[in-house]
């Protein structure tokens, strides 16, 4: 099929690129001219682990193409997607501009049919509004389809081509139709294409995040509860864990959520339903502790310190919201480098890919270095923020040769309590067991 992806963002670039995988004629568009020049010559502007040789491939053989002229993309696709983005406005509702724009000037170019995808996160009753866009501007026929993305950032390629389930908004059986022939590659193993109306569609895609915002909020408040109590949450999480109602996942405690879709989306359902009058009361707590989360290891490190972090040397392992992506938007990293500046301590940082998007927000209020050792050098303390794979076996021998003290706050419970205690660290973790106690008296 011949398809066209508006916006070469996170969800369009990944979006676009394994549609071409799979012999399809993919062309992409964005108004950023030299993005789109670098990604001719074969520079990929994200990092997404899996991305780079599908991307070169299908470059390569002819399937994969961009341009920032509209009218050339859509000219002869089949299907377009909208994948543009819907950044929250003051009051956390979606901002529906690129969307609508995108789509006004769509309709001003087409000549025939087509299927247009909101691909986009999108509040309930977009779809509705993007085909009234095309109902004023043509009178060529389109459907218009609701398909939301269950992308995790770090596995966005394998989660695209072995999806869990694609979801499907359209009541339009010949939308259907196309869109099972495109997706069928996708759910050869058995997979289910759900097809359902464009409102509970856009309705799935908020619910699914949500539910997952609210489960590692649960978690951390469990968390938290286990410090108070006594009680060790790696092990409570592995007791409900089991419970197959429950899961595995979502279910490590840490410094909160962040990323470009759990924060954006659990605040557009809250005024959604604020919208309709309705007090969305867990949603509403699953934010509130979401917030207060991301100042516990602050809390931990002023608690150490006896209120006073001036002049402190912090280093910081982990700057992404997550591992295996560059991706900062509502980081705990952010958060967290605030509040240590805001008390007078000094930082250095260390990331494997989001170090270049902190430093353009941070320029030289923090330093950044080459290699997770070097920010220990002299360093009153190590905060772990992301949980990258390169943190997990360090050199502790060296780590603590490096530092002025073997004093550790970690937010992702990294590290065995009982090897903290035989390397001699005083090791802060999350919901569990405060190694080395009696040296708050020291600190």
């Amino acid at each position: 099929m011949k398809i066209a992806v508006i916006g070469t963002g996170y969800v369009g670039l990944v979006t676009g690129t394994c549609l071409a995988e799979t012999g399809n004629t993919v062309i992409c568009v964005d108004t950023n001219k030299d993005k789109v020049s670098q990604m001719q010559q074969g520079v990929i502007p994200i990092y997404e682990p899996g991305l780079d040789s599908l991307f070169h491939r299908n470059i390569s053989q002819d399937r994969l193409h961009f341009t920032s002229n509209l009218a050339e993309a859509i000219t002869e696709a089949q299907i377009i997607f909208l994948a543009l983005p819907t950044p929250p406005a003051a009051d956390g509702s979606a901002d529906l501009s690129y969307v609508l724009n995108a789509s006004k000037d769509i309709a001003k170019l087409i000549d025939d049919y087509k299927i247009i995808v909101t691909k986009s996160t999108v509040p309930v009753g977009t779809a509705d509004k993007v085909a009234k866009v095309f109902q004023e501007h043509t009178s060529i026929a389109v459907d218009v389809v609701s398909n939301p993305e269950f992308l995790r950032e770090g596995v966005a390629v394998d989660d695209f081509m072995k999806p869990d389930r694609i979801v499907i908004g359209s009541r339009s059986e010949r939308a259907q139709k196309l869109l099972t022939e495109l997706y069928a590659p996708y759910v050869r193993q058995g997979n289910p294409i759900i097809f359902m109306d464009e409102r509970s569609s856009e309705l799935t895609k908020y619910a699914a995040n949500s539910f997952l915002a609210t489960k590692i909020s649960f978690m951390n408040e469990i968390a938290n509860l286990c410090e108070l109590l006594g009680a060790d949450v790696d092990a409570v999480r592995k007791g409900i864990g089991s419970d197959e109602r429950i899961g595995k996942r979502f279910l490590f405690p840490g410094v909160g959520y962040g990323g470009s879709c759990f924060p954006k989306d659990v605040q557009a359902l809250a005024q959604s339903a604020k919208d309709c009058k309705y007090d969305f009361k867990i949603l509403n707590a699953v934010m509130n502790v979401n917030a207060l989360q991301k100042k516990v290891l602050v809390e931990k490190m002023h608690k150490y310190y006896h209120n006073n972090l001036k002049g402190k040397k912090i280093a910081i392992w982990g700057l992404a919201f997550k591992p295996e992506t560059d991706d900062i938007r509502e980081a705990p990293a952010l958060y967290i480098i605030e509040e240590l500046l805001k008390n007078g301590a000094s930082i250095t940082a260390f990331d494997p890919e989001a170090m270049g998007h902190v430093q353009q927000l941070f320029g030289n209020k923090i330093a950044f270095a080459s290699n997770p050792y070097e920010p220990l050098k002299d360093a009153d303390a190590l905060a772990i923020i992301t949980e990258w794979s390169a943190f997990r076996n360090p050199d502790f021998e060296q780590m603590g040769n490096l530092m002025k003290n073997k004093v550790i706050f970690d937010g992702r419970n990294l590290y065995d309590l009982q090897k903290m205690i035989d390397l001699g660290y005083y090791y802060n973790s999350i919901g569990r067991k405060l190694i080395n106690q009696e040296q708050l008296i020291n600190g």
